[in-house]
């Protein structure tokens, strides 16, 4: 009998997990962009309205959160400047270099706008905001989507499901917020934002679909590796299971009365469940995908730092992350705009 050994080395992974924290805090802040945009241009009383003031602490959080991570990722200054120095457009990653800024002030000045109330002006920035908004969209999809040396990121739906991710981790981070402001979560209009979550649900199981047919057609290799993956490793198989049952779980969890979805440990639950999803799927994306060799059979071993390079940097940003959502809820408790104050009792009466 012939006994082969495969040996699997230790590697250097690209993508740090920085990145995952870039892309699961940008998600959030474009497609919190996007609904902020769409809520401003319904009236003040309206149910869509009584959604900004959660979605002004959650934008304005993100956009500073998500380019601490992005900073990181790149490790030192020389290569944030090395972008603005020597200008390459065919990179996506130049691109952003500019695009990203412009969000970045875009939203803050949005958030501002709101606070103070200048419903004027603030409808002129959101029609900007949503322009830059997917501008970074398309640029953080493609700038993965076009290594065609990794097949399981060379596909059109990599972008699509960043996005709608994004926004199921919105809507998610939407309910994890309003507990802290005024008139908790009840004030929320809690049957439209069950809504929107099941849209999102059904719209990332149409994509999956579409993904598998345009496989099954041979016109998606990225469809062709991972039906490799998924025969020959079982933490695929586990990966993809996991996908279903989490998707099935978010829809049970959003199919309960408006009663129960705001209360306080359900809202909580279903919060994390939305934001742990579209977390995960980017880990499984970045770090999972990096560990399949080019060339050659097997995986390989990553093993996580503890240090800023790892599981420290992960707590780090979202300890950034929630030190801003706590210091802006306070303030908007502490100094409420006209319609931040208004809103809360109309809703708890009639939700």
């Amino acid at each position: 009998m012939e006994i082969i050994e495969l040996l699997t080395p230790a590697y250097e992974a690209a993508w740090l997990p920085w990145a995952v924290q870039y892309f699961f805090l940008i998600g959030i802040c474009t497609t919190t962009a996007l609904t902020a945009v769409a809520c401003a241009f319904t009236g003040p009383h309206s149910k869509s309205a009584r959604l900004l003031p959660a979605l002004v602490v959650l934008l304005a959080s993100s956009a500073v959160a998500a380019p601490v991570s992005l900073l990181a990722d790149l490790h030192q200054p020389g290569r944030f400047w090395h972008f603005y120095a020597h200008f390459t457009p065919w990179s996506w990653m130049s691109l952003g270099a500019y695009l990203l800024p412009v969000f970045v002030t875009l939203s803050l000045a949005f958030c501002l706008l709101w606070w103070l109330g200048r419903s004027g002006w603030l409808r002129v920035v959101a029609v900007l905001l949503a322009f830059s908004a997917l501008s970074i969209l398309v640029y953080t999809g493609m700038e993965v989507m076009v290594v065609r040396s990794r097949p399981l990121w060379n596909t059109i739906f990599l972008p699509i499901n960043f996005a709608l991710t994004g926004w199921l981790a919105t809507l998610g981070g939407i309910l994890l917020v309003a507990r802290w402001l005024p008139g908790g979560v009840k004030a929320l209009p809690l049957p439209l934002l069950r809504r929107l979550g099941v849209v999102a649900v059904i719209a990332l199981a149409l994509c999956t679909s579409a993904w598998i047919v345009m496989g099954l057609m041979g016109h998606d290799q990225s469809f062709i590796a991972a039906t490799r993956l998924f025969d020959s490793f079982p933490a695929w198989r586990m990966s993809f299971a996991g996908s279903v049952f989490t998707g099935a779980g978010i829809v049970v969890l959003l199919s309960r009365p408006p009663r129960v979805l705001g209360g306080s440990r359900y809202s909580l639950m279903a919060a994390l469940v939305m934001m742990a999803a579209a977390w995960i799927f980017r880990w499984i994306v970045f770090m999972s995908v990096q560990g399949v060799p080019k060339y050659g059979a097997g995986l390989y071993l990553y093993s996580m730092p503890l240090g800023g390079d790892g599981l420290m940097g992960i707590v780090g940003v979202f300890g950034l992350w929630a030190a801003l959502l706590a210091v802006l809820t306070y303030l908007l408790e502490r100094y409420p705009t006209r319609t931040s104050r208004s809103y809360a009792p109309l809703a708890v009466a009639g939700n």
